[in-house]
């Protein structure tokens, strides 16, 4: 019998309610589709003991912590420390966020701009990567890093749940950093998306879910979970004309050199 490829779930959230009553169920199921690992990012820091308890309960979880860009009401004046002795006190933390800039949904980008930054600081304090979730907002995002790079203190770290142009990526990928892609990829009308899957370089992509948003194709509409990652493969394996094999290794291989996930 051939040996199912391993998969990464490099972005989940499935300490929301909507999973309070199968998660089980839904183990088993990201289980039985060869998910390894999971990287659950946290959006604000109530989340991170409920997180912590999760990853008690499924070894195969890590997380991050952070502070996201549409709850920067949630920024007080210990959560700088709060994010800190977190992330020191549990090896299984593996990354700061997610964090980022979103222009969709919010107009606040001062207010935005003052909660990301420490969070980057202190990534690079502690040697960890960065999730970034960045919403119509590449233009700011990408003056931010620039600054950081110039004087040596840009984070390494992910581009989550990509959505922009090519042009915006290749800029995000000559900082270093990767390019993950999630349920999005398989909907028909995504042609940036299309593309950015095509054309990233092999060692520079990761695969998610965000879950429960943003189900692929034929879920979409329902509550998305982490087994569907493999869904997002495929898709990915379809756009890149590879085997299916070839995305879940490399994409596994990548989640690992990233995160260090085991």
């Amino acid at each position: 019998m051939p040996i199912q490829p391993s998969l990464v779930d490099s972005h989940c959230h499935i300490v929301f309610s909507s999973f309070k009553d199968d998660l089980d169920q839904v183990a088993a199921r990201w289980r039985k589709a060869g998910v390894k690992g999971l990287l659950h990012a946290c959006v604000e820091p109530s989340e991170i003991p409920a997180i912590r308890l999760l990853a008690d309960r499924f070894p195969e979880l890590r997380y991050s912590v952070g502070v996201h860009p549409l709850d920067t009401k949630h920024w007080q004046g210990d959560t700088l420390e709060t994010l800190r002795s977190s992330a020191l006190k549990d090896p299984r933390v593996l990354a700061i966020g997610e964090l980022g800039l979103d222009l969709f949904r919010e107009s606040n980008l001062e207010v935005q701009l003052a909660v990301l930054r420490p969070q980057l600081s202190l990534a690079v304090e502690l040697k960890l990567p960065v999730i970034i979730h960045c919403r119509d907002a590449a233009e700011p995002m990408l003056e931010e890093l620039n600054r950081l790079n110039s004087i040596g203190e840009c984070p390494k770290g992910v581009m989550h749940c990509w959505g922009g142009t090519k042009e915006e990526m290749d800029s995000f990928l000559d900082l270093g950093f990767y390019i993950s892609f999630s349920g999005t990829v398989t909907f028909p009308k995504a042609e940036n998306i299309h593309l950015c899957a095509r054309e990233v370089p092999e060692n520079r992509f990761l695969i998610e879910t965000d879950c429960p948003f943003l189900a692929p194709v034929p879920h979409r509409g329902k509550r998305n979970e982490p087994s569907y990652v493999e869904v997002v493969a495929n898709r990915m394996a379809d756009l890149r004309q590879t085997t299916f094999a070839a995305i879940a290794e490399s994409s596994t291989e990548n989640a690992k050199r990233l995160f260090g996930m085991p």
